[in-house]
């Protein structure tokens, strides 16, 4: 058996990035991972994609469900597998943790604790509130609330912890909150002590309620809630004015959709999460390899036979260089030809393989590439050679061959139009038919035409009239136009990073309207 064979890990609160260094080694590690439904999905994209992954539903079992997850990890364990166990928050902090480790134990089951952020120190953070400060009082009291998803008041001594001071804190139902706060209130915590109720801490939809105890008791009231949330009592929640962050960002509470190839999305969805947004990924088209390789690997053997090779995209660049490297090649060959890319982030693409490109046109329609390269010399006779998708635009091969030159175009790789888009959580289409997703992102032409596609012209057009649509340069904006789908963003260059900030540039100016 491995030692250990079961790692009791904690994922955290609900941010996919708040697990520990050592939490994410473990699950990239495991054979098998089980997991609570509180768990962020996100984390789940770490484990190898040849472990095993169980939910065993809701974060506090009942005690034969949680017999029956123990006796799980014990089963997998001596299958000689690597176990997993990822618990929401802490597994030792109002957690059922402690129960599955005393039972590994029990059967003699090797077993690591891996701790994890808990809720109650990760959710008052992001929403501004330090848990502790100077003048604050010397105690910070955790209750038990929601964890074990009860209604029930919890059994505490209020009178006493009403007169304790400090800092208060409580992951708590929408039965209990009301409660806990007239409990509170009722035996002896003034009402106008400071507080804060946080639902979905962490999480891009997160939502902070700020006043006294007597003000949140009256809003709860008045606006019931079906989801649990964190209280925090005490004069720390007076500091939330002045240190709050998460929801100041620029695209704090927008949902963005992300319809780039699940690949390729990682940039554009981390940029616009770092800002604040909630990227929903809904990729409508996907990357394949060309059903026949054989003129990209022959175009590949030899680039000193050209004098120009020109790409229009990353996905180019990309296809072109493993048909470039394979065997003893290396970027030694492409020493003879002259480079060109189609806008900047290609260009990029191209340095991270450690080669510089000699042209990035200012102009990245087919007229103005041409134009530029024909300012570093004329182009009759000159042998280019143009990788490109399967279904690209010819434009700039015909343009390239009225000008004399002897062009090789050749498929590097295939746009595949998916027939729906994935079953996910929330349900896009849903979303968008209710306007409940403020950007819907482009980052190509087929990107386009592919969602109307899913959708069918006239109601991908009706239902993107209630969005802003947010697309990544000319000839992509032209695709959407031509489809009858509005453009509201359109960077000055044709890249990820202009496109998130052009996102945020439309949303500042917004706001100063």
């Amino acid at each position: 058996m491995k030692r250990p064979a079961v790692y009791l890990i904690g994922a955290g609160p609900g941010d996919p990035q708040l697990i520990t260094v050592r939490g994410l080694d473990c699950l990239r590690a495991a054979d098998v991972v089980v997991y609570d439904h509180l768990v962020p999905r996100g984390l789940l994209k770490h484990a190898r994609a040849d472990a095993e992954l169980i939910d065993v539903g809701t974060a506090s079992p009942q005690p034969l469900e949680q017999e029956a997850i123990s006796y799980l990890l014990v089963e997998k364990a001596r299958e000689g597998r690597r176990v997993a166990r990822l618990k929401w928050g802490d597994p030792f902090v109002f957690d059922r943790g402690g129960q599955e480790a005393l039972f590994l134990h029990e059967q003699h089951v090797p077993f690591e604790i891996v701790p994890g952020i808990p809720a109650a120190i990760a959710v008052p953070a992001y929403a501004g509130v330090p848990v502790t400060y100077p003048g604050s009082g010397d105690t910070v009291t955790l209750i038990r609330g929601y964890e074990d998803e009860s209604r029930s008041l919890p059994e505490v001594d209020w009178t006493s912890l009403a007169r304790l001071g400090g800092t208060i804190l409580c992951y708590a139902g929408a039965h209990q909150l009301p409660r806990v706060l007239e409990a509170l209130r009722q035996h002896g915590c003034p009402g106008d002590t400071q507080a804060v109720v946080v639902y979905d801490g962490t999480l891009p939809g997160q939502e902070t309620l700020a006043g006294t105890i007597a003000e949140l008791l009256d809003r709860l009231r008045e606006r019931h809630r079906r989801t649990p949330a964190m209280l925090v009592v005490g004069q720390v929640a007076s500091l939330r004015p002045h240190l709050r962050w998460y929801d100041a960002r620029p695209l704090s509470g927008r949902r963005v959709l992300v319809t780039r190839p699940r690949e390729q999305a990682a940039e554009l969805v981390d940029r616009l999460a770092a800002l604040g947004a909630d990227a929903i990924e809904a990729p409508v088209i996907r990357i394949a390899p060309p059903e026949d390789r054989t003129p990209l690997l022959q175009a590949a053997a030899d680039p000193s036979v050209f004098d120009w090779i020109v790409f229009t995209s990353v996905n180019a660049v990309d296809a072109f260089m493993t048909a470039l490297l394979e065997g003893d090649r290396d970027v030694r060959m492409l020493k003879g030809p002259k480079l060109c890319t189609v806008g900047p982030g290609t260009a990029d693409r191209l340095s991270r393989y450690g080669i510089k490109v000699d042209l990035v046109p200012d102009e990245f329609r087919a007229e103005g590439v041409i134009r530029a390269i024909q300012a570093s010399g004329p182009l009759q006779g000159r042998r280019v050679l143009l990788p490109r998708a399967d279904i690209g635009r010819e434009v700039i091969a015909e343009e390239l061959r009225r000008a004399g030159a002897a062009i090789t175009d050749v498929v590097a790789y295939r746009t595949v139009s998916e027939d729906a888009l994935p079953e996910s959580d929330p349900d896009v289409y849903g979303l968008l038919l209710q306007g409940r997703i403020d950007v819907v992102t482009f980052a190509s032409s087929s990107a386009v035409r592919s969602f109307a596609r899913i959708y069918g012209p006239e109601q991908a057009a009706d239902l993107l009239k209630q969005t802003v649509v947010a697309v990544i340069g000319p000839s992509t904006a032209d695709a959407a136009r031509q489809l009858g789908i509005p453009v509201t963003v359109q960077p000055q260059a044709s890249t990820i990073p202009a496109l998130v900030d052009a996102i945020v540039d439309y949303y500042s100016a917004a706001r100063a309207r």
